[in-house]
């Protein structure tokens, strides 16, 4: 697939001339476009939804239109698009009729970097919230770097910026080999585990191509991978027996960079560093998770590597605020605590669930989840099953898989029986609609409820607090209403909806809405 790419370092942003981004609204598009603008190169977009993020790109300068047809060319010299857009869309026919350049969203963002070093997170999970964790220390040293990250980061409030200093930080996309594009100065591999074996077949190939990614690495750069992992394990032993320096970090005991006391409790996570036997002091964050610190390593041992004082590293990961959708807490209601978590890997799914117990403590953890993609969904069932099982009480939606055909017995009809939890704790519900009703009729002050996976599930957590909130007034006001949404769903029919379908137009063979233009992660 990587063929058809052309490699970091052909060309510059500035060789793209006027830029026009076929679904700008989504986290990734709309950051690259963020970059652009801010680097003073024309931007058009089209969009057929009025996404939070337009607004910010038409106050820099950004042409956006609220449909999609050829007259958005005019003037374009190169047409940008994502793997959600399909090969057939009519800009993308008309971009090729009239012989302007067309480049994959990760082609474009090659472009920018070129001239500078990159630092590129790569893994199976954790990337963006390590590539934040990097960003944000190199901004505490006063590198100003350039970045594009998959999420926003919480205090900085976008996912992209063009900075003036000599380094740019990216989350690099495995999914579709994209990642390959890339030339890094600095390769951070967070972890290697089974997944997208739509485009891989097996985890032996996905391995070799992580390996092949990590030797696209400067020679006078860094390798980094953790120790922890038995896929970066793995990786590190490849690279090594080529004669490639690999620097890792963990609790292991071989690790060149070593964490030992670590302790995560639901006011953070500390943990002490070293170095080759060398201490490097105490780090410590806001948000918990032993998987979290596991993270921010990543982040020092980067900053070790660079030459970057070291206290930046901890400044900055002391103040970290956390990435939206990851662990992000959405708000209480009736004495419920209502989080946000965008977890749909099983590995990642048990990370974030056993971190959500600590913050339960006494209470139930409740958790609905909508699971992303088929493939992923049928190949690990039995591992997204069991990390559901930690949770007290589940609330399933059906898989949100654009594009993807369902067969019998797919789906999460099929996953709910997987899971082993009584019958009574656990439900399938039918439609979008149903899910705040039935958390409302389950849940109980003192408990957490967490929705987990595909990008749609994000737009639950409010209604879930509104929910609560009417549950609550009725209970003072016996008079009062249903909470919204109806009566209780818990069919085991196929093929939940989505309120207010992004463009891309009604609903999948899958069940659940299309995803938005340029707003379903690559990583799905």
């Amino acid at each position: 697939m990587t063929a058809q790419f052309t490699p970091a370092g052909t060309l510059t942003a500035e060789d793209l001339g006027t830029i026009h981004l076929i679904g700008v609204g989504g986290v990734g598009m709309s950051g690259l476009a963020r970059l652009f603008l801010t680097r003073g190169i024309p931007v058009s977009g089209s969009e057929l939804r009025e996404w939070p993020s337009l607004a910010g790109l038409r106050a820099l300068g950004g042409t956006i239109h609220m449909s999609h047809e050829a007259a958005n060319l005019d003037g374009v010299d190169t047409v940008v698009y994502s793997s959600a857009i399909p090969q057939d869309h009519l800009e993308m026919a008309e971009a090729r009729k009239r012989g302007l350049r067309v480049l994959h969203r990760s082609e474009a963002l090659a472009a920018a970097m070129t001239g500078r070093r990159t630092v590129a997170v790569a893994g199976t999970h954790g990337k963006t919230t390590t590539t934040s964790m990097v960003t944000m220390v190199l901004q505490q040293a006063g590198a100003d770097p350039s970045f594009v990250i998959g999420g926003e980061i919480s205090e900085v409030g976008s996912g992209a910026h063009h900075g003036t200093g000599e380094h740019f930080v990216v989350e690099a996309d495995e999914s579709d080999r994209s990642f390959l594009i890339y030339r890094p100065y600095v390769s951070v591999i967070t972890n290697v585990e089974a997944d997208h074996l739509n485009t891989y077949g097996d985890l032996a190939n996905l391995e070799a191509t992580f390996a092949e990614f990590a030797r696209l690495t400067d020679p006078d750069g860094y390798i980094i991978t953790c120790a922890d992992d038995p896929g970066g394990r793995r990786l590190a032993e490849t690279l090594r027996a080529e004669g490639r320096r690999v620097h890792t970090y963990g609790e292991a005991a071989d690790a060149d960079l070593r964490l030992t006391e670590v302790a995560s409790s639901a006011q953070g996570v500390r943990y002490l560093a070293a170095i080759d036997g060398r201490s490097l002091g105490e780090f410590r964050l806001p948000v918990p998770g032993r998987h979290m610190g596991l993270n921010s390593a990543s982040a020092v041992l980067t900053t070790y590597l660079l030459g970057l004082p070291l206290e930046a590293a901890e400044a900055a990961l002391a103040a970290f605020p956390g990435v939206r959708r990851r662990f992000e807490r959405k708000g209480v209601a009736d004495d419920v605590l209502v989080y946000d978590e965008y977890a749909y890997h099983p590995t990642s799914m048990t990370l974030a669930l056993q971190t959500l117990r600590e913050v339960a403590g006494d209470g139930r953890l409740i958790v609905v989840f909508q699971p992303y993609r088929l493939y992923r969904t049928r190949d690990l069932q039995a591992e997204i099953a069991a990390a559901l099982a930690i949770a007290d009480e589940l609330v399933l939606l059906e898989v949100f898989g654009p594009g993807e055909l369902r067969q019998p017995g797919e789906g999460s009809a099929a996953l709910i029986e997987a899971v082993s939890l009584p019958a009574e704790r656990k439900v399938f519900v039918d439609s979008w609609e149903a899910a705040p009703v039935e958390v409302a009729r389950r849940a109980r002050p003192g408990d957490v409820v967490v929705t987990m996976g595909a990008p749609p599930i994000s737009l639950m957590g409010d209604q879930l607090l509104d929910a609560l909130l009417a549950r609550a007034d009725a209970a003072a006001d016996p008079a009062g209403t249903v909470p919204p949404g109806g009566s209780s769903g818990g069919s085991a029919a196929i093929g939940g909806t989505v309120p207010d379908a992004p463009p891309g137009a009604g609903t999948s063979a899958a069940g659940g809405a299309v995803a938005p233009d340029g707003a379903a992660p690559a990583a799905g």
